[in-house]
C-alpha cells in the first residue's frame, strides 16, 4: 500500500493537521507525538453508532480501523493525568511555558547572619512576591543557624525577580540562588538536599537501549549518563549535565517508541544509603544496584 496521509486534530472541532502513514497503510505513535506531544493514541466517531472508537495501538503502531483509514477525523488522546489544555497555544508551547515559566525551585540563600530566623526570611521575601516555603538550616546538636537557608516562591518570575539581586537580610548582604552540588558537597554535609541532575524514567519497555535514551532525551539537554537495571525493572536513570534540565522534565509523560514513560526526581542515595543494610537477610544484588545507582526508587514507583 502506497503512503497516504489521515486526518488527525488535538480535538473534533478543530482542524485537522494532515499526517502521513507508512508504506503498510499503518501509522507510527511517534509519528502523530511529533506534531502533538504527548499523544498516546487516536480515536474517532463512529459513522454507524455515532460512538467515540479507540484506533488499536500495538507496539507504537497505529491500524486503519477495518484497514482502511478513510476520510474520517481521528482526535488525539494524552494520558488522563496529563491532558493538555490547548486554548491559546499550541502543543509545544504549552510544554515550553510548563517547563519554563510554571515551576519554580527551592533557592538557597548564603550568607544569613546567625540571628535570623526562619519568619524574619519570610517577611523579607515576601515582599517579592507569595512565599510557599521558607528554612533556616541549623546544627542538629546545638540548634545554631548555618548560615544559610532556602526559600521557594509560587511564581517563576517572583523566583527571577530575587535572584537577580543581592539582599540585605538584618543588616548583612545575601546571596539568593539556585543551590548547587558542589556548594552541598563540600559545605552543606550529606544530610542537605542536593538538586539532582538525574531523573527517573518509569514505564520503559525492554526493548529500549541506553543509546536510544540517550538520543531521545538530548533534545533537552547534554546527557552524560544513561543507566538501565540489569535485570530489566521498567525503569532507567538518565543524568544531565544541567540540573535545571532535569528538574524541568519531572512531572512530564513523554512519548519514546511509543511507550508513555514517566519521568519523576530521582533522590540522593545518601538518605537512604543504609536502607538494607539494616536488615537480616538483605539482598546484596539489589542494595549493589542502589550502590551502582546513586539513587533510589522514587516512592511514587515503589
Amino acid at each position: 500500500m502506497t503512503e497516504c496521509y489521515i486526518r488527525v486534530a488535538e480535538d473534533e472541532n478543530e482542524e485537522p493537521m494532515e499526517i502521513p502513514s507508512e508504506e503498510d497503510g499503518t501509522v507510527l505513535l511517534s509519528t502523530v507525538a511529533a506534531q502533538f506531544p504527548g499523544a498516546c493514541g487516536l480515536r474517532y466517531r463512529s459513522p454507524v453508532s455515532q460512538c467515540m472508537r479507540g484506533v488499536r495501538l500495538v507496539e507504537g503502531v497505529l491500524h486503519a480501523p477495518e484497514s482502511d483509514w478513510s476520510n474520517l477525523v481521528y482526535v488525539v488522546n494524552y494520558p488522563k493525568d496529563n491532558k493538555r489544555k490547548m486554548d491559546e497555544m499550541d502543543a509545544a508551547s504549552a510544554v515550553k511555558i510548563k517547563r519554563g515559566v510554571q515551576k519554580t525551585s527551592d533557592l538557597i540563600v548564603l550568607g544569613l547572619p546567625w540571628k535570623t530566623s526562619e519568619q524574619d526570611l519570610k517577611d523579607y521575601f515576601s515582599t517579592f512576591g507569595e512565599v510557599i516555603m521558607v528554612q533556616v538550616k541549623r546544627d542538629a546538636k546545638t540548634g545554631n543557624s548555618k548560615g544559610f537557608g532556602f526559600v521557594r516562591f509560587t511564581d517563576y518570575e517572583t523566583q527571577v525577580k530575587a535572584m537577580s539581586q543581592r539582599h540585605m537580610i538584618d543588616g548583612r548582604w545575601c546571596d539568593c540562588k539556585l543551590p548547587n552540588s558542589k556548594y552541598f558537597m563540600e559545605q552543606a554535609g550529606p544530610d542537605e538536599p542536593m538538586r539532582s541532575r538525574k531523573v527517573f524514567v518509569g514505564r520503559c519497555t525492554e526493548d529500549m537501549t541506553a543509546d536510544e535514551l540517550r538520543q531521545f532525551f538530548m533534545q533537552y539537554g547534554e546527557v552524560t549518563d544513561v543507566f538501565i537495571p540489569k535485570p530489566f525493572r521498567a525503569f532507567a536513570f538518565v543524568t544531565f549535565a544541567d540540573d535545571q534540565v532535569a528538574q524541568s522534565l519531572c512531572g512530564e509523560d513523554l512519548i519514546i517508541k511509543g511507550t508513555s514513560v514517566h519521568i519523576s526526581n530521582a533522590e540522593p542515595k545518601h538518605n537512604n544509603i543504609h536502607l538494607f543494610s539494616n536488615f537480616p537477610g538483605r539482598s546484596p544484588s539489589l542494595a549493589a544496584m542502589f550502590e551502582r545507582s546513586q539513587y533510589q526508587f522514587p516512592s511514587s514507583h515503589v
